[in-house]
Parts: structure tokens; C-alpha cells; sequence
């Protein structure tokens, strides 16, 4: 079981508005709106993506590496926290 398991539809409806707030991205650009608000759109959907991995993130942490943590399989442990720091890395460098 995945670490956002049970939060699974929360984070099915957050991403279908962050589609739907790109969609009207295209929809600006398309129609040719004033530059500052399409960038202020464009600020938003990163806010709101950081948001959702931020949370996807946490989830991880607390139940993935928690649980490799917790058991017997220290190189698993190990590899966990590997792949949670590479994704923090690549969280900071977005």
C-alpha cells in the first residue's frame, strides 16, 4: 500500500483543478491576455503542484521510510532514505 493510499481521491481531485487551471493557461494565451496575469496563473498552478508533492512527500516519509526504518532490512532503510532525499533534491532545484 502506497503512503497516500488512503488519501488517494483528495489527490485525484487536487490534480484534475490544477488541469483544469492549465487548461485556462491555454485558454489566456490563446487569447491573447495581458502578460502579468497569465504569468500570476502560471505562479499558481506551481504553488498548487508544490502543494501536491509537498503532501506526497510527507506521506512518504511517514509511511514508506517509516516503515523501512522500523524493519529489519537496514540496506532497504537505507535505500528509502536515498530516494526521499533525491526527491526533496529534486523538489528544491524545481
Amino acid at each position: 500500500m502506497r503512503g497516500y493510499t488512503q488519501t488517494r481521491e483528495d489527490y485525484l481531485k487536487r490534480l484534475a483543478r490544477i488541469e483544469g487551471q492549465v487548461r485556462g493557461l491555454q485558454r489566456m494565451v490563446e487569447e491573447d491576455r495581458y502578460c502579468i496575469d497569465v504569468l500570476t496563473q502560471v505562479a499558481a498552478v506551481n504553488r498548487a503542484l508544490q502543494s501536491v508533492a509537498l503532501g506526497l512527500l510527507d506521506q512518504h516519509l511517514r509511511h514508506c521510510v517509516r516503515d523501512a526504518a522500523l524493519g529489519d532490512d537496514q540496506p532497504q532503510a537505507d535505500a528509502m532514505v536515498n530516494e526521499a532525499t533525491q526527491a526533496i533534491e529534486r523538489l528544491i532545484k524545481a
